[in-house]
């Protein structure tokens, strides 16, 4: 892959500090140029502590919520009160924490049937981009991904058909690694992003990352490499663990 940006840090709340460092300046950029900022967050223990320091004061004075509408690149199919549900991971770790009108929440129904789940989030980000602000592509501000030890990132898993999907920009699909259904933003939605921000911790990621970053492309074994941004950035915020098999000049 060309053209990512690698930041290493000695330890997840290192990076965490970062991330919501970089999401903060994102946010008073793009509300301060366009008037909002739309953000697709992810799901992952480190997401989660990235969301937490985002509701430290501090930030209070430079993210304007009012502005702010938030998508999710993937949810499990299960209620939004549910502990493993990514909506209900951002909601108790962010998004009850600061002050965003529920109507800037643009949630995945991850209770419903997947297929019909997935339709209706189509739906909703086609109207939100489409139809209320007039842009073609799913042009988020900045959308978080993380990564799996066997190189899937959003629901994007190996040997899933949404990995080839060149028109929707969301999928059903059932994993059967997990023996579950989840919903999922698909390449062509990923992909219109400005700037897609990865959040990698832990040695069990680290043979991922290296293969994303420097194997041969084969998207259906290593999903990841599907994220190559049209006319987008990529940076990868890694702790050291995650970035133990990178040579300084990969990536």
């Amino acid at each position: 892959m060309n053209g990512n940006k690698l930041h290493i840090y000695f330890t997840p709340a290192q990076l965490a500090q970062s991330a919501a460092d970089r999401i903060a300046d994102f946010a008073e950029r793009a509300i301060a140029q366009t008037g909002r900022f739309i953000l697709g967050l992810a799901g992952g223990t480190t997401p989660r502590l990235t969301y937490e320091q985002l509701t430290d004061a501090r930030y209070k004075g430079i993210i304007d919520w009012n502005n702010v509408h938030i998508f999710w690149g993937d949810e499990r199919c299960l209620p939004p009160t549910h502990q493993d549900s990514n909506y209900h991971m951002a909601k108790t770790a962010l998004l009850d924490m600061v002050d965003i009108p529920a109507t800037r929440i643009h949630r995945i129904q991850g209770e419903i049937d997947p297929q019909t789940a997935a339709d209706r989030y189509e739906r909703e980000l086609r109207d939100y981009f489409q139809s209320r602000l007039g842009i073609a592509r799913a042009r988020f501000d900045l959308l978080l991904l993380g990564l799996g030890s066997d190189g899937h990132t959003a629901s994007l898993f190996p040997g899933t058909p949404a990995i080839r999907e060149t028109q929707r920009w969301t999928a059903a699909q059932h994993i059967s690694q997990l023996n579950a259904w989840r919903i999922t933003l698909t390449p062509p939605a990923i992909n219109a992003a400005k700037t897609i921000m990865f959040l990698v911790t832990g040695s069990d990621k680290a043979e991922a990352v290296q293969k994303v970053l420097t194997a041969p492309y084969q998207p259906d074994a290593i999903p990841a490499q599907i994220v190559k941004p049209e006319d987008g950035n990529v940076i990868w915020m890694l702790d050291s663990a995650a970035a133990a098999l990178i040579r300084p000049s990969e990536g």
